[in-house]
Parts: C-alpha cells; sequence; structure tokens
C-alpha cells in the first residue's frame, strides 16, 4: 500500500546526547549498541577499550571513546548503511566534539560505505601522510583530522566517489580551522541530493563541494578514533545529530 509522502514522519531526525548509555572498557565484547549507533572497531574486545560515560568533566552528557592501545585500531560509532543521497537528501550530521590532546591518532566523521564490526579507520576509510591523503573507501565525505599530516592539528574536508575525482593532497582541503586540545568544536556536514557537499566547523562554512559523493551508493554515518600508537587513544563527543529525508519506496 502507498504511503502518502506529505506524512509527519517523512523526515528522519536523531539526536543522540549520551546522558546515560555506554559501552564499558572493562568489557571484552566484539562490538556492541550505543543509543542508535553500533560501536565497532578493530580491538574493541579488549579490556581498555570502550565507549563510557564520563562523570567528571561530563555536563550535558559526554561519551568517551577509547581505542585499545595497540597501534593501527580504531572505536568507533556506526550506523547501518541507511543513507541514500539522491533519495533522502539533503542530509545533515553534527557532531560536538573534544580532544584531550592531539597526539598520535586519527579522527574521522562523516559518511562512508564501510561500517564493519572490526573498522579500521586507516585500512578501510583513509590514511593521511604529510601532504597525502590515501581514500581507502570508494566513498568518503567527512571531517579528518591525522597527526600524520603537515598540518597536523587541521581539520581536513575528505571526499570521494562522486562526480568530483576526490582530492589526495591535503594542503587541497585543509579547513583551516584547528582543532585545540581539551576544547568543544561542533563539526557540520550537508549534502545535498546532487552529491554537493557542505563543511561547517562552529557554524562557518569552511569547504563546499559540488559532486563530492555518490548519488547512488548506500551510506553509513560514522565517527571515530584511531590509534597511531601502542597508547590508548580518546575523542568526547556531546552529542550527534542527524537528519534525512525517509525513502517512502525502500
Amino acid at each position: 500500500m502507498a504511503i502518502n509522502a506529505m506524512s509527519g514522519k517523512g523526515r528522519i531526525e536523531v539526536f543522540e546526547d549520551f546522558i546515560a548509555n555506554e559501552l564499558p572498557v572493562a568489557g571484552t565484547a566484539a562490538a556492541g549498541n550505543l543509543g542508535p549507533f553500533r560501536v565497532v572497531g578493530q580491538g574493541i574486545a579488549e579490556s581498555d577499550s570502550g565507549a563510557v560515560a564520563l562523570e567528571t568533566d561530563g555536563l550535558s552528557g559526554v561519551i568517551q571513546l577509547t581505542t585499545t592501545d595497540e597501534d593501527a585500531h580504531s572505536l568507533c560509532l556506526v550506523t547501518a548503511k541507511m543513507f541514500d543521497v539522491a533519495k533522502m537528501g539533503p542530509i545533515v550530521a553534527e557532531a560536538r566534539v573534544r580532544l584531550s590532546d592531539l597526539d598520535t591518532k586519527q579522527v574521522f566523521f562523516g559518511f562512508t560505505d564501510e561500517n564493519d564490526d572490526d573498522q579500521i579507520i586507516e585500512g578501510e576509510i583513509m590514511k593521511g601522510a604529510t601532504t597525502t591523503l590515501t581514500l581507502t573507501a570508494s566513498d568518503i565525505c567527512g571531517f579528518y583530522l591525522s597527526d600524520e599530516l603537515t598540518d597536523d592539528e587541521d581539520w581536513h574536508g575528505a571526499y570521494n566517489g562522486g562526480t568530483t575525482t576526490g582530492e589526495t593532497v591535503s594542503t587541497s582541503v585543509d579547513l583551516d580551522a584547528d582543532a585545540v586540545a581539551g576544547e568543544w568544536q561542533i563539526l557540520r556536514l550537508e549534502v545535498d541530493p546532487n552529491g554537493t557537499a557542505r563543511w561547517y566547523i562552529d557554524e562557518n562554512l569552511k569547504q563546499t563541494v559540488e559532486g563530492a559523493v555518490s548519488t547512488t551508493t548506500d551510506l553509513a554515518l560514522v565517527i571515530g578514533v584511531h590509534s597511531n600508537t601502542t597508547e590508548c587513544q580518546t575523542l568526547d563527543i556531546d552529542y550527534i545529530a542527524f537528519s534525512a529525508g525517509r525513502d517512502w519506496n525502500a
């Protein structure tokens, strides 16, 4: 039976404020659930990796993602591959994030076609070194930070899979917006039905790319932190919000 596309439920609106749920670091689950997200990553089964609600310096509800203390391991929150840009756009994703330091880590927030339970950011999504971005995933649209890039404190606006060829020179997608240790930032990504994407940091437009993302590939929303050393790395998240049109033909 056809459903009226003008229904009040025609737009998906999700806001997760992380007020209580967590996946304790003392656990050994291979993956888990946290609100509307799956908690995944290589090393998540180790007893020092998890997603924990902060009881100190956690006003308004803060979840802290922690990798295990092994090199090239990640901890991510992911959705299912539930977003089709052409059918569901405009799609908006926003997160308020904080890093305790900017050393020996990579961070990604955005859309990609990779959301495996053993997710590794640099092995499955992308990697940065000096001024080169290696776009591992066929579809990427999001914010990226890596201490291995020459501009190791700046957010970068990465993309791949759309009609515009993915940029692999980091200086061309440097958003000129430094992450600052211990300070909160709001990252916002908007994607139009035609694949045009816009990157905002603290409400300031930093980059617009036409054809940045595929209009036909099913994408997941991913946020995560990756360790570039044999130490645990963390990412604090105050909230994640996303919205998209509903595909009534699904």
